[in-house]
């Protein structure tokens, strides 16, 4: 169980770094486009459909990390004045709706992509299907975190979910 959790951390660095990276990128490369438009009045269709591109895929790809790291949307307020067995199922109960939600999106990405996918972009001037194709690839990669929070809310004894001071 150890060389498995040992495993689960370095895909969720492995995981994490790439969306650093792609923000990272994301940053340098708005700055030089504000800066060669506003200082040298050039502008590339190519870099300012490519940043587009680059900020839907740190969006999609981040859904992952805020689950793993537990940063989604949640009233704690009414949360943390639970007993402890009914945060349990509360945490169950969140992660349930959280799959259905994500599902939904992952297959409606990829219908999505079936339909407009074949088109050319204007700006790279490639297949749409791989800007569109961040979505339902990025709904699957967070279907397995919420699948993995899903199993560890499960398995948690229900000490767990004690209030932490």
């Amino acid at each position: 169980m150890e060389k498995l959790k040992k495993f689960g951390k370095v895909l969720f660095t492995v995981y994490f770094d790439i969306g650093v990276v792609a923000l990272g990128l994301l940053a340098v490369l708005v700055c030089f486009a504000v800066i060669m438009r506003y200082f040298f009045a050039i502008s590339w269709k190519e870099l300012s459909e490519f940043n587009v591109t680059l900020f839907a895929f740190t969006t999609f790809w981040g859904l992952g990390v805020n689950v793993i790291k537990g940063e989604h949307v949640m009233i704690d307020i009414l949360y943390n004045a639970l007993k402890p067995a009914m945060k349990k199922a509360l945490s169950i109960f969140d992660y349930v709706v959280m799959m259905l939600v994500d599902l939904v999106f992952t297959w409606q990405g990829y219908k999505y992509v079936q339909m407009a996918g074949k088109q050319i972009s204007q700006g790279m001037e490639i297949p749409m299907k791989y800007m569109y194709g961040i979505m339902p690839v990025c709904g699957v990669l967070c279907a397995v975190c919420i699948l993995i929070k899903l199993i560890e809310a499960v398995a948690s004894p229900l000490e767990a979910f004690e209030k932490k001071e």
